[in-house]
């Protein structure tokens, strides 16, 4: 697992920016603690930053080779891990290619030799590139199917800039950081973002499953990889033994790795079963016990308040998964003035407007792991492909023509001062994102009803939270030199309960019907019993004084770079509504974005267009 950037350019010389290359290499110095290398021609300059995970004293960056009748160079700048790298590699010498090295980079940098744009078909994992060939003069950027791993860039005439997070092009004096007021609902609600979409005027991601060329005719991106809608014919146990066996090829590809591995354990389902495989596969090869981590907040035995989304806390359940599989359990808990603390470190490493404590109780969780472990393996996807959300189980909220895990609840944008409101229109802002990927959907043809609907629904999840929280998941976890590895994000599970009928993925008549089924044998009672509960935050009302104090100050405050944005009226009617979404805890989770954003438009000198 890395951090990469890069700089190309048709109109200078970049073989003059050694200076400019190397600030932008150096934000990516949590990303890659262990290593760094840099390399630059007349009109492409490309960094890296190394986490060394597999062949330690190999699989140095950029990789070098070279190709075409003039043997040019070949370059490439690579964060990630590729799975299935052993078997490509055996195909590769079957076909002529040596190697020098155990690493996945030098498999990835010669299936580009081998089979060019087209090398990510043939890849199982996580990963973000950039390969530079100058016999085509043309850097190719290309992005895992499921967007686990992170690549920005912005275009600009006669060149690009790209960067595994926004800081790294953000170094650059080409870019400069400006919000249009058309953006101010995206910035205010990134779970509203379509796939590629940032607030920041210019700034894209590369979408999941695309890749991106750029040559002296400008930028092209295009899809490599979609969902498909296939009609399903394995009955029930087929399906549940295929999921079974599916899972448990993923969990041991994704533990092969030259160091200490590890797993969050909420004590959930999803976890619980990643966990169970993991501590298995372990043991069976001598490396045993898996050690496993799950976040608590001093307090939560006198503050906690149960929501629809966290009913429970997660500290119990996980303690009694860990007893009942026999791994070695660590509790990490956090004090409020710990989560304070960390705000500044979770700022910088998220780029763009944070989660306040989300991200800063991630953060500290992940710097806990990381003292013991260097990669870890984590849940996120699950509730989005095999049907766990509440909002899935309400037919309020399937049936309503929006996002479900909104509903009816008030949103930040309603409190926009009357004239900006006006303006910005928020509720047709998110309608449209709605309509957009609506009208993406792969159809089956002849499904309707319910089936048919939650086809839809699913689809929402898989590109707006999902998105949200892989992306939360990598900056905290690079943000301290941690690799987190998402098994549930595997495209083969993805495609294969993409198509089982809803019925059947409830065919228990509770959530998650097939994992429970698949792992039933291998799981503690209780945990098999237990209803979702999300990502836990802190319920210390001294937190959310501290909160709403600072956006009182904010609101207050002619300085502010979102002074004039709100109405400080509407603001205090918001705290006041009766209707809520499942995804709040209480009014200073709402409120919470005025505040980051703030901290982040005054952070990176942020400018409201």
């Amino acid at each position: 697992m890395c951090g990469i950037v890069g700089w190309t350019d048709f109109t200078r010389d970049l073989g003059r920016e050694q200076a400019t290359l190397q600030r932008m290499t150096d934000t990516m110095a949590l990303r890659g603690p262990d290593d760094a290398g840099t390399w630059t021609g007349p009109h492409t300059a490309l960094g890296h930053r190394r986490l060394s995970v597999i062949d330690l004293e190999g699989g140095t960056q950029p990789a070098v080779a070279t190709a075409g009748p003039h043997r040019e160079p070949v370059v490439l700048v690579y964060s990630g891990e590729v799975y299935n790298f052993r078997e490509l590699r055996a195909t590769l010498q079957q076909r002529g290619h040596r190697f020098t090295t155990r690493s996945d980079t030098e498999v990835v940098l010669r299936s580009y030799l081998e089979w060019g744009a087209s090398c990510v078909d043939h890849f199982n994992g996580m990963f973000a590139f950039a390969v530079w060939d100058a016999s085509r003069e043309e850097v190719l950027l290309a992005r895992d199917r499921v967007g686990i791993k992170p690549l920005y860039y912005f275009t600009y005439p006669g060149g690009i800039l790209f960067a595994s997070e926004p800081k790294g092009i953000f170094a650059n004096p080409l870019f400069r950081p400006v919000v249009d007021e058309d953006s101010l609902p995206v910035l205010f609600n990134a779970r509203l973002a379509l796939p590629g979409e940032t607030p920041l005027r210019g700034l894209r991601e590369l979408r999941p499953g695309h890749v991106l060329r750029f040559s002296r005719g400008g930028a092209h991106e295009y899809p490599y990889w979609r969902l498909v809608s296939r009609e399903h014919h394995d009955d029930l146990d087929t399906t549940v033994a295929t999921v079974r066996d599916l899972m448990e090829d993923i969990v041991e590809r994704q533990l092969v790795a030259d160091v200490p591995r590890s797993a969050m354990l909420s004590g959930g389902l999803d976890s619980t079963i990643m966990s169970a495989l993991a501590h298995r596969d372990l043991s069976a090869a001598g490396e045993g016990p898996l050690h496993t981590f799950a976040v608590e907040f001093a307090g939560d035995d006198r503050d906690f308040k149960p929501t629809e989304l966290r009913p429970e806390r997660d500290a119990p359940y996980a303690r009694l998964a860990s007893r009942y599989l026999g791994t070695r359990h660590h509790d990490v808990v956090l004090h409020t003035d710990d989560v304070l603390a960390a705000l500044p470190a979770a700022r910088r490493a998220r780029d763009l407007p944070s989660l306040g404590q989300f991200d800063t109780s991630m953060h500290l969780l992940f710097k806990a792991v990381r003292a013991e472990s260097t990669v870890a393996l984590s849940g996120e996807a699950a509730d989005e492909i095999f049907g766990g959300y509440p909002w899935y189980h309400d037919e309020r909220l399937v049936w309503r023509d929006r996002f479900p895990w909104i509903g009816d609840a008030p949103r930040l944008a309603d409190a926009f001062a009357p004239d900006l409101h006006r303006r910005v229109r928020p509720a047709d802002a998110e309608h449209d994102r709605y309509l957009t990927l609506k009208a993406e959907v792969p159809r089956l043809p002849g499904e309707d009803g319910l089936d048919a609907r939650m086809r839809e629904v699913m689809y929402y999840s898989l590109k707006g939270p999902l998105a949200y929280l892989l992306d939360r998941k990598d900056r905290m976890s690079m943000a301290v030199g941690l690799e987190v590895r998402v098994p549930y994000c595997d495209h083969r599970l993805i495609e294969y309960v993409w198509n089982v009928p809803w019925g059947m993925k409830n065919a228990d008549g509770r959530w998650k019907s097939l994992l429970r089924l698949a792992f039933a044998d291998v799981l503690p009672q209780e945990t098999l019993d237990r209803p979702k509960s999300g990502y836990p935050g802190t319920h210390d009302p001294a937190y959310d004084a501290d909160v709403m104090r600072s956006i009182d100050k904010i609101l207050s405050d002619p300085s502010s770079p979102l002074h004039g944005v709100f109405d400080p009226e509407r603001v205090e009617g918001l705290t006041r509504a009766g209707s809520k979404t499942m995804t709040w805890l209480n009014s200073s989770h709402l409120l919470l974005p005025v505040l980051e954003v703030d901290a982040w438009m005054r952070e990176y000198g942020v400018a409201l267009a």
